[in-house]
């Protein structure tokens, strides 16, 4: 196998595995416990951009410390519904097994990345994991893509970010690296086409043969 690029960046929720529905449910456990309610999964989406961390910090206020602990063991604990893609485990030890440079970055916090990193056997193919909380702006800025650049000294043209979101494809346009667009579980899958018309997946074959080809 080879492949024209050097480095190539994971995203992961939507991307690497199916946790949508694990994170509408680890917030939902929680704002029924200490705020008697719950939300919609569009009303959840709507928080996304900053970390769980401040979410948490922003809904339970001075209930933070006791919801952060009950959200992180209830994320952990139901993990088993946030299966990997079919062939993205497979996809990711082929990469790795010739010696491309991997990255994660993703606007989740660290705990909880690393929490699905570990639970789906992932983290030990991966180079560098940047957190939404290892950087101080989130995606769309390309700081997590620079970082990893520069730290493998790379050259942009041939690094991959791969992706479900607008964000990504902002992010990865700004660093001038190729974007890979993945849709099998995009929530926003009619921006992202409109955003990136070239590089779209529906996938992990399609995925494998464009990185591969």
């Amino acid at each position: 196998m080879k492949t024209r690029f050097t480095g190539i960046i994971f995203d992961v929720d939507g991307t690497l595995t199916f946790t949508n529905q694990l994170i509408f449910d680890s917030f939902n456990h929680i704002t029924n416990k200490y705020l008697n309610k719950t939300f919609s999964d569009d009303e959840i989406i709507q928080l996304f951009g900053p970390t769980e961390d401040v979410i948490l910090k922003q809904l339970c206020k001075n209930e933070y410390d006791n919801a952060r602990r009950d959200y992180y063991k209830y994320y952990k604990d139901n993990h088993s519904i946030a299966q990997l893609y079919n062939g993205i485990k497979d996809l990711i030890v082929d990469i790795h097994s010739i010696g491309i440079k991997l990255s994660i970055f993703t606007g989740k916090g660290r705990t909880s990345a690393l929490i699905t990193l570990d639970e789906t056997d992932l983290t030990k193919y991966f180079d560098l994991i940047i957190s939404g909380d290892d950087v101080k702006k989130h995606k769309p800025d390309p700081e997590g893509i620079i970082r990893f650049i520069q730290m493998y000294n790379l050259k942009p043209q041939n690094v991959l970010m791969i992706g479900d979101a607008p964000s990504d494809i902002i992010a990865a346009n700004n660093a001038g690296v190729e974007i890979a667009s993945v849709v099998w579980d995009s929530y926003a899958e009619d921006e992202v086409k409109k955003l990136n018309s070239k590089n779209v997946f529906h996938s992990v074959d399609e995925l494998r043969n464009f990185i591969f080809k």
